[in-house]
């Protein structure tokens, strides 16, 4: 008969025996997820924030589809306020089209797609560009940009500076 380890010798075990074990290991898995969540923290301020002038990504065919069917569903239905209801007979209407009635939109959806691939590869190389020249930016210290930006205002902070020496 084996010894040691096994699922049938821990059950034969008191509670009470498994205790002070239990403990020692409830308080490593408590240090370990405390460990978890504060290198998820850590990954959320890492994250890249969006770029505004980033182009969108072009819809596919179904939501071509659902564009013109938004507009006829909304003429006929005109109580129907809820979009989700709009979504639903969208997605069923889509799902009974042949591929023949697909095909027009499909073609949109296409169309969009290489607009939007000429768009990303010219905004790609516009990013590449400045990459480039903020190399070139960075080498100036921030206190020649800031007293840049006092020249241009000028006139009003000698003006403020002036009445702080009366007071």
């Amino acid at each position: 008969m084996k010894g040691g380890k096994g699922k049938a010798s821990t059950k034969k075990e008191t509670p009470e025996a498994l205790k002070p074990a239990d403990d020692k290991v409830g308080k490593r898995k408590a240090a370990v997820k405390a460990d978890k969540t504060s290198k998820s923290k850590g990954k959320k301020d890492t994250k890249a924030k969006k770029d505004p002038n980033k182009p969108k990504r072009p819809p596919s065919a179904f939501f071509v589809f659902l564009e013109e069917f938004r507009e006829i569903y909304k003429r006929e239905h005109p109580n129907v306020k809820a979009v989700s209801v709009v979504g639903k007979a969208g997605g069923e209407k889509w799902k009974s089209l042949t591929r023949a009635e697909k095909a027009p939109y499909e073609a949109k959806a296409a169309k969009r797609k290489n607009e939007y691939e000429k768009l990303i590869s010219a905004y790609n190389k516009k990013q590449e560009s400045n990459v480039d020249d903020g190399d070139e930016e960075s080498d100036r210290s921030k206190s020649e940009v800031n007293d840049e930006d006092e020249e241009e205002s000028g006139e009003d902070e000698d003006d403020e500076d002036d009445n702080e020496d009366e007071d």
